[in-house]
């Protein structure tokens, strides 16, 4: 039997990028969920969102490559994955290849690691994100807890679809995680190229128009969507690939569609 067609629309071809320390476990769980041989720091994971199987391929790239190897490898990549530990202070490498990243207007997302660290501090992270000129960080996960309290994640879309569960399972934490969301629609719908004096209830805003809008925003730039890492003894890197999927370009979305096949 010959190879199985893939569509196009369907590759995303992420580089990740970081300390060493951060890229080598993001990289190597990715590896493990495979399931194919992969070369070097490369690997391509089969994964299904929305019911459309997508074909992600991955390269690791560490804030410890020559300068040169950086802007080039960041420049040329269809959407990268800026990790980021939340117990430590950015360093002039990592907020280079922030820049790089703007500067080329590629798609990121943001996964910030380490939150069960003592000296975790997830808003820090935050700033750094919005210090990067160009885009706004777009805050899909929140830790539950901070630094020995820390519980895990709460992810903000699916809420609503909870709610009134939601309300209940996650108690005193509710509160914020509402706040947290009104600002993510506010930011996600305000450039919605329907009547913008329009306020529709939170309640009332479709999930694939949320989905919709991230994509499109995270596309041009504008935004970067954050996520927060599951814990140390975790290894659930679904939220991670759901996000790759859905909110990062293929290869036809940023004109590099040579890219497509030979990643």
């Amino acid at each position: 039997m010959g190879a199985k067609a893939i569509d196009p629309q369907t590759i995303r071809n992420v580089t990740i990028i970081g300390d060493p320390d951060e890229t080598t476990r993001v990289a190597h769980l990715l590896r493990r969920r495979s399931g194919r041989p992969g070369s070097g720091a490369r690997a391509t994971v089969d994964w299904t969102t929305g019911r459309v199987e997508h074909t992600i391929r991955i390269a690791e790239l560490t804030s410890h490559a020559p300068l040169a190897d950086l802007e080039r490898s960041i420049r040329v990549a269809d959407g990268v994955i800026a990790v980021v530990n939340a117990a430590a202070n950015p360093t002039p490498r990592l907020e280079m290849m922030f820049r790089v990243a703007d500067d080329y207007q590629v798609a990121r997302l943001c996964l910030i690691n380490g939150l069960d660290h003592p000296a975790a501090d997830f808003d820090r992270c935050v700033r750094t994100i919005a210090d990067t000129r160009g885009a706004v960080p777009l805050i899909l996960q929140i830790p539950l807890g901070a630094d020995r309290t820390f519980e895990g994640v709460i992810d903000l879309l699916p809420l609503w679809a909870l709610e009134p569960l939601a309300a209940e399972l996650y108690g005193s934490h509710w509160e914020v995680a509402e706040r947290w969301y009104g600002n993510l629609v506010k930011t996600v719908m305000e450039q919605a190229p329907s009547d913008p004096s329009a306020s529709p209830a939170l309640c009332d805003i479709p999930l694939d128009q949320l989905h919709h809008r991230i994509r499109y925003l995270t596309r041009i730039g504008d935004v970067v969507p954050v996520l927060c890492g599951a814990g140390p003894t975790s290894d659930d890197i679904a939220t991670l690939l759901d996000a790759i999927a859905r909110y990062l370009p293929s290869p036809m979305d940023v004109c590099q569609p040579e890219h497509a096949l030979d990643y």
